[in-house]
């Protein structure tokens, strides 16, 4: 028997997965976490000064970081907690805690350009006075 002239030939059934949209998908969303990955950095706005200075070796798993703003204020921040605004008697007692539960905690201080020179006096001599000795200066690497 001849095949029809009318009749249209059969065609195998594809059987491989388009990957195309899986591709689509991915880049779009490489680029969505490369325009928000820098938007998820937290923390208080300071002008740090330049100085030509060798990087800190931090023993402590989460260091906890003193702030001094253009304004004066002390702010405290501790591994993942929002930064808190103290004076600096209640900064002494919340580090004499976090040193009782972290007896090698390293202290960073991260000061403003702009702060008098006496604020960080005062506390660096208040951290001195009350023991807390593993303490380290922020600054800026300077440009080339």
């Amino acid at each position: 028997m001849e095949p029809s002239p009318f009749e249209r030939p059969r065609r195998r059934l594809m059987s491989d997965m388009n990957v195309v949209p899986y591709i689509d998908v991915m880049l779009v969303l490489v680029v969505i976490f490369m325009v928000t990955a820098p938007m998820l950095t937290q923390g208080l706005k300071v002008e740090l000064p330049e100085a030509a200075a060798d990087t800190i070796n931090i023993d402590s798993e989460e260091p906890v970081v003193i702030t001094v703003k253009a304004d004066g204020g002390y702010w405290l921040k501790q591994g993942s907690k929002a930064d808190k605004r103290l004076s600096l008697q209640d900064m002494i007692q919340a580090l004499h805690a976090v040193e009782q539960a972290q007896p090698k905690v390293q202290i960073l201080l991260n000061a403003d350009t702009r702060v008098d020179y006496g604020k960080v006096v005062k506390l660096m001599a208040a951290l001195q006075q009350a023991g807390l000795t593993r303490v380290g200066l922020l600054t800026d690497s300077p440009e080339p």
